[in-house]
């Protein structure tokens, strides 16, 4: 049987707190490693305990969650961070991705949708409620008539702008792989190639850095 995958939980609310414990303590797959109340003490406990999994709440009383994110990646860059937030704006949901959180939910989230996400963040995946989703394709469909200046180094190949559209959708390696017929790990070389022609760190940032950037994917999807 696989190690259970080790969770922080952080937020300001001990009831909310309580109920997201008490629900994955159930599962054996779970394991909860700690808990805080706000965000420093979250980015304390996040470096000491090295968890998997950070639950981490938006809107917190001292260091935000935005802050909180920058730290803990910086500083325990193997932990996966998940926002668990009321806030359906699309700003904190930007915000969020570019500070290095691997997905956004939002607290009314079903709970096998949060198990599945769990593990799914755990296994590298980027994680995204689907009404944010939306919101992240909204930005991107504003943005994407845009003029803008990309810079030589910051060129993609057309499949790769065709992977980065399927990224900012949200869709893991094996689903991207299914819809171009093409082999999961050669999505993941181009992946990896995209982060390192962007300097980037993570798929959500690329994603973040699509909608961004404004970029017209679709006109070198087939090209």
């Amino acid at each position: 049987m696989s190690k259970p995958i080790r969770i922080l939980l952080v937020d300001d609310h001990t009831l909310f707190r309580s109920g997201i414990k008490a629900l994955l303590s159930r599962q054996p797959e779970f394991e909860i490693v700690g808990e805080a109340s706000d965000g420093v003490e979250g980015v304390k406990r996040a470096v000491v305990l090295r968890p998997d999994v950070v639950l981490l709440d938006l809107n917190m009383p001292g260091l935000s969650g935005i802050e909180a994110v920058q730290l803990i990646v910086q500083d325990a860059p193997d932990t996966a961070v998940i926002m668990l937030t009321v806030s359906e704006d699309a700003d904190d949901l930007a915000r969020a991705l570019k500070a290095g959180a691997r997905g956004y939910l939002l607290k009314n989230i079903d709970a096998d949708y949060l198990k599945q996400a769990i593990q799914r963040a755990a296994a590298g995946e980027a994680v995204m409620a689907e009404a944010m989703t939306s919101k992240l394709m909204q930005q991107f469909r504003t943005l994407s008539s845009q003029p803008v200046v990309v810079t030589e180094k910051e060129k993609l190949t057309p499949r790769e702008r065709e992977i980065l559209l399927f990224l900012a959708r949200g869709e893991s390696n094996k689903e991207i792989a299914r819809e171009l017929n093409v082999a999961e790990s050669t999505v993941k070389i181009h992946v990896q190639n995209i982060l390192k022609k962007l300097n980037l760190t993570s798929r959500v940032q690329a994603a973040v850095y699509a909608v961004e950037h404004g970029l017209n994917l679709s006109s070198g999807a087939n090209g």
